[in-house]
């Protein structure tokens, strides 16, 4: 598949103008994350994995983006979005609720762990809980729907993204600190910003953006 950014890497503005003190603190502490749970059990974090690889798939071609890793680093230092639905307890008390019945749901539903099933059928359980049709007595009142909408997939799709990894692939330029962005019209990019490849221009576009700072 042809790349939409080819040679591209949003790293190489690491001491350009384009990045302060502040932002390279910042992507230096998400690229050494912690791998392993601090905030989730072992067994709560497998279930986490097995969610985020059917929410955000990735590539093959390089390392995976730790999604579940920047989840539980977020729950670990309390960082929270400051509002959530009146169904919802608050962020930590969610997740881990809601994976435990997630879990509980899959054996009702398929009699295994949710990170033991297959793709297909890890998909079908997720529908069930999307669709509010998860009725486990483990759930313990909260909506499963509200669940999977206001947290699950907002934290994973939202964690996906604040990767380094993931700015490159989107031609993402990282915080807008301090150079920023100048160009913000339709189809206009700043000197400092990756080029889109567009039709067969995929060589010039990877020398270009190999130069991007």
């Amino acid at each position: 598949m042809a790349e939409r950014y080819p040679g591209y890497d949003v790293l190489a503005k690491r001491h350009t103008p384009s990045w302060n003190a502040q932002t390279r603190r910042v992507v230096d502490e998400r690229l050494a994350m912690p791998r392993e749970p601090r905030f989730f059990s072992p067994a709560e974090f497998r279930t986490l994995e097995a969610i985020t690889t059917r929410i955000t798939p990735q590539p093959s071609h390089r390392p995976p983006i730790p999604v579940a890793s920047l989840i539980d680093d977020k729950l670990m230092r309390h960082r929270h979005d400051g509002y959530r639905a009146a169904s919802m307890p608050k962020d930590g008390e969610a997740w881990k609720l809601g994976l435990r019945a997630l879990d509980a749901e899959t054996q009702r539903l398929c009699r295994c762990l949710f990170h033991l099933l297959d793709p297909a059928r890890q998909d079908e359980v997720l529908r069930h809980v999307e669709a509010g049709d998860a009725h486990s007595v483990e759930w313990g009142g909260m909506p499963s729907q509200t669940f999977f909408r206001q947290r699950l997939l907002t934290d994973v799709v939202r964690a996906y993204w604040s990767h380094p990894t993931a700015w490159s692939e989107i031609g993402w330029g990282g915080p807008a600190s301090p150079r920023g962005y100048v160009r913000m019209g339709y189809d206009r990019r700043d000197p400092w910003e990756a080029l889109e490849a567009r039709g067969d221009d995929q060589d010039a576009v990877r020398q270009e953006n190999r130069h991007v700072g």
